[in-house]
């Protein structure tokens, strides 16, 4: 109940603008999909770099044009994943329990005014966590040629009382199992961050994408016991295709 209200909170704004438009707009869905690698901290809190898949989705819309961003409100799906943390992979996590991997499926809103976007999703978690999380930040875009184009933004990142418990809390049982000390983080904003991300067309449909994160773990979360590096860097590499379909 409370995932389904946030969600609804965070559509409600665009419920407006959406109205207003021509229903022939909403007859197309356009997207970038593609695959890459990404290589991150092997768990949230951890000092220790692992390599996994990316699966990218970008720049879904309703309407025709994915090559060009829609100016004003926007509305797409968001989705996310965690991956799974165990003692087996990381014995200093010896005492703690194991987390499966998790999904996160909800809504991103955009605003765009010329070559600024400022978005916020809000997601809700499946299998690892059973939380909400998501991201309020904002994007500069800059066009370099008709081949490359780079964005640089700042972001921060969300999670509440049960995103947080579960990759930074230790409960009494873990504490006396593990060593840790006890700790209940809140919900809140858990990670800022600078984004850097270019994108170079290899044809009309398809191109190269790239992109780095620097972020802090802050607030709760950045003060777990859990945490080993609050510095988790991110880089991603893979492939796109823009997709578009009609109904």
């Amino acid at each position: 109940m409370k995932a389904a209200l946030a969600l609804a909170v965070l559509a409600l704004p665009l419920a407006g603008a959406a109205g207003a438009q021509d229903l022939s707009a909403f007859r197309s869905f356009s997207a970038d999909l593609g695959l890459g690698i990404s290589v991150g901290p092997s768990y949230p809190g951890s000092d220790e770099a692992e390599a996994g898949p990316w699966l990218i989705w970008r720049n879904a819309h309703l309407g025709s044009g994915a090559a060009t961003p829609s100016q004003g409100f926007s509305l797409s799906p968001s989705f996310g994943t965690e991956g799974e943390r165990s003692a087996e992979d990381d014995p200093e996590l010896a005492g703690l329990n194991d987390i499966d991997a998790a999904y996160e499926f909800g809504l991103k809103a955009h605003y765009i005014t010329g070559p600024v976007n400022a978005y916020a999703a809000l997601r809700k978690g499946f299998g690892g966590h059973s939380g909400l999380v998501g991201e309020v930040g904002a994007k500069y875009r800059t066009e370099l040629s008709d081949r490359v184009t780079l964005w640089s933004g700042v972001e921060m990142g969300y999670g509440d009382g049960d995103y947080n418990a579960t990759y930074f809390g230790v409960t009494p049982a873990e504490s006396a199992a593990s060593g840790f000390p006890a700790y209940a983080p809140g919900g809140g904003f858990n990670r800022a961050a600078i984004t850097f991300e270019a994108r170079y067309a290899l044809g009309e449909s398809t191109a190269l994408l790239g992109e780095i994160q620097y972020g802090k773990l802050i607030g709760d979360a950045g003060d777990s016991p859990v945490v080993r590096d609050e510095y988790q860097p991110l880089v991603r590499v893979g492939v796109v295709r823009s997709f578009s379909f009609g109904f």
